[in-house]
């Protein structure tokens, strides 16, 4: 049985849904830079705002203007938890200075009200996908240590601001994107054909890290009945066959993304992302108090993103497929979605031990959902709905893996909020047409549309999940 406090709710993220991109005083963020693309065509990281390029997040779906009817929606649900992200260009449209933009606070402020009133609890990521521009181009982004300043007084400012407000919070989106996205994951142009890639980006993340050990240990000192974590990425890997070199790959694969885990929850870097970091040819520019800060810093819990798994092979022959912000060689014992996921429920399982055996600590499944063309119907009385049973589907054998391993296997598990509660805009492709929500939008990739929202087979059907503690299914 999952625990009575169990938090069922929904994601979203500032950048993908809130739209009013320069409204009230808000500031450049490299979201707001990236142009619209498709399945078979990337996002493009523009140089700051080009005038007559189509940039879908500078709308999105507006819920800057109509979060009380969306909230509205999301309790009629039976939400116990939203999460959703404050857009760090808000509160400093800079991001470097000293005094925040007082609209900005004021809107969050309204929002987590309109939650509260409720009685949904905010779950809030303090950085997602949305690094201010000028710091991109004032100090390259986070391969400055001076941007871990500007990140720790942002900190400050919302963790006093609303302190009353918000117990659960997490510190960077997806953190381990940094190395496979670092333009998308904080505006850092970087790709691993260049000299000094690697250098560039675990810098980087050494920098996000402490800023995370700093943030931490603030929320702990101005909330301290608060809850903050960290959020990756997990990306459960088989090896492709039962040879020895497939199980190395495999691991040298997953590697890679506990280099970011272990430290914000071990609190040092292991043995083995040293040994990486010397292989890489990276020699970290590390200052006395360093190691200090971050064994401070520890996160309370693990918050991570899951849709789909991958194999790993040492043959580079294997033909690989699609995923979030990673591709991976295509298991024949798996469907995949419309953008070429493979859908993979007892990995969510098998995600869920491998990371609660790594690290006992809480984890928190906060994105997990599957991206489809869904086609509205519109009734005679005019009300639009959508019949998602593939969607309902898709959720139903992940909640089931996911009890699996709470009821038999004694992970400690907090929550689950599936990705996109609403539909929103792509971080991959930047598409509406890819949609996740239990709520259509009327609002297509060229910015079209009316954006009435309309209930999806699947908002009856969460309701019910919800009202059933999981065990309506």
């Amino acid at each position: 049985m999952l625990r009575k406090d169990f938090l069922w709710g929904g994601a979203v993220a500032a950048n993908q849904l809130e739209g009013a991109w320069d409204a009230d005083g808000k500031g450049v963020s490299t979201a707001d830079c990236m142009t619209a693309g498709a399945a078979d065509r990337a996002r493009e990281y523009t140089d700051g705002v080009l005038p007559g390029v189509y940039y879908p997040s500078h709308d999105a779906i507006d819920f800057y203007h109509r979060y009380k009817e969306d909230i509205a929606l999301f309790a009629e649900m039976g939400f116990r938890c939203f999460r959703t992200s404050i857009a760090w260009t808000r509160i400093f449209p800079e991001g470097d200075e000293a005094a925040p933009n007082e609209a900005g606070l004021a809107f969050y402020d309204a929002l987590f009200d309109e939650c509260l009133k409720h009685g949904i609890e905010p779950v809030v990521t303090i950085s997602h996908y949305e690094t201010p521009y000028a710091l991109v181009k004032k100090y390259g982004s986070w391969t400055d240590r001076r941007v871990v300043g500007f990140f720790e007084n942002y900190c400050r400012t919302i963790f006093t601001r609303y302190r009353g407000k918000v117990r659960y919070w997490m510190t960077f989106n997806e953190i381990n994107v940094l190395a496979l996205n670092p333009a998308t994951a904080a505006g850092i142009r970087s790709s691993m054909e260049e000299p000094g890639h690697w250098q560039t980006v675990l810098q980087a993340a050494h920098h996000e890290f402490l800023a995370s050990a700093k943030a931490v240990k603030l929320c702990h000192e101005i909330i301290p009945d608060a809850k903050i974590g960290m959020m990756m990425l997990y990306p459960v890997t088989y090896a492709a066959t039962c040879a020895p070199e497939d199980a190395m790959e495999r691991i040298r694969s997953m590697d890679l993304h506990y280099y970011f885990s272990d430290v914000q929850v071990r609190g040092a870097y292991s043995p083995k992302a040293r040994r990486m970091q010397k292989r890489l040819g990276v020699k970290l520019a590390e200052e006395p108090g360093d190691a200090e800060i971050l064994r401070e810093g520890r996160v309370d819990y693990i918050g991570f993103s899951y849709y789909m798994s991958s194999l790993a092979s040492a043959d580079p022959k294997l033909a690989k497929t699609g995923a979030n912000m990673i591709t991976g060689i295509r298991n024949p014992y798996l469907e995949a979605s419309d953008w070429g996921w493979q859908i993979d429920p007892v990995g969510l399982r098998i995600s869920l031990n491998e990371l609660y055996d790594r690290y006992q600590v809480p984890l928190f499944i906060v994105e997990n959902g599957l991206g489809a063309v869904d086609v509205p119907e519109t009734a005679e009385d005019g009300s639009v709905t959508v019949r998602d049973g593939y969607r309902i589907a898709y959720l139903r054998r992940h909640i089931e893996e996911m009890k699996k391993a709470v009821d038999e296997d004694g992970v400690d598990l907090m929550g689950y909020t599936p990705w996109g509660v609403i539909d929103l805009v792509s971080a991959g492709t930047g598409e509406m047409k890819k949609r996740y929500g239990f709520i259509y939008v009327d609002r297509d990739d060229e910015g079209r549309g009316t954006l009435a929202r309309s209930r999806k087979d699947s908002f009856y059907w969460y309701q019910r999940v919800i009202a059933s503690n999981g065990e309506e299914l």
